[in-house]
């Protein structure tokens, strides 16, 4: 049973996304929070296995609480849950500890599968977000900042991710296994987190 809390001030998609979590085999939503002061109070106490963080919220933003949250909680897992596809955003997110970012547009099924996938280790991101994360490592390179970049391999993972293939053909295409691709995600990610810079990660999205 993978056990969920949501924070978000949208309080009927947060009922919505409960109701359907609590009526999905596997899953429980065990609370809910409109602000980041609330999460940053209760959630320690609920320990759940897989947060979804919105990111622009009244008072401390969701990116704020995630960085907080990492040090109160450091085994759960938190998977940014937004509306916002801008690039600044999502290095922010990741500097500040979260495991993935998924968009709100999502299916209902490629939601519960990004949930399984932080879980088990993964790092989902939606197919956009990975797109600019492609882009990023690329001018990145062009502006010969080579010690920021991907491996070879980390990068192709990204690429078949961004044109939206599913983890089984992203392994049929490399030869490689799902978990092993869970991996090189976490390594990306881990990369993200050591490299934490977000303003230079930002200075090479303005060239």
């Amino acid at each position: 049973m993978i056990s969920v809390s949501i924070v978000d001030d949208e309080k009927k998609l947060c009922q919505s996304i409960a109701s359907f979590l609590n009526s999905s085999p596997g899953f429980r939503c065990i609370s809910m929070y409109g602000n980041a002061e609330a999460a940053l109070k209760h959630l320690p106490s609920d320990l759940p296995d897989v947060v979804l963080m919105d990111i622009n919220m009244a008072g401390i933003d969701g990116i704020e609480c995630v960085k907080r949250l990492k040090g109160l909680v450091p085994r759960t897992q938190i998977l940014m849950f937004t509306i916002y596809e801008d690039t600044e955003q999502i290095f922010k997110a990741l500097a500040a500890g979260a495991t993935g970012y998924l968009l709100k547009r999502r299916e209902p099924g490629e939601l519960l599968q990004a949930l399984r996938d932080a879980h088990d280790g993964g790092s989902p991101m939606s197919n956009s977000i990975a797109r600019k994360v492609v882009a990023s490592f690329q001018k990145a390179d062009q502006a010969g900042e080579k010690q920021n970049l991907l491996t070879a391999r980390e990068q192709r993972v990204l690429d078949l991710l961004a044109q939206g293939l599913a983890y089984k053909q992203i392994g049929d295409e490399m030869g490689i296994s799902i978990n092993t691709i869970r991996t090189h995600l976490r390594h990306i990610y881990e990369k993200l987190h050591v490299q934490s810079r977000t303003e230079a990660v930002a200075k090479y999205l303005r060239h």
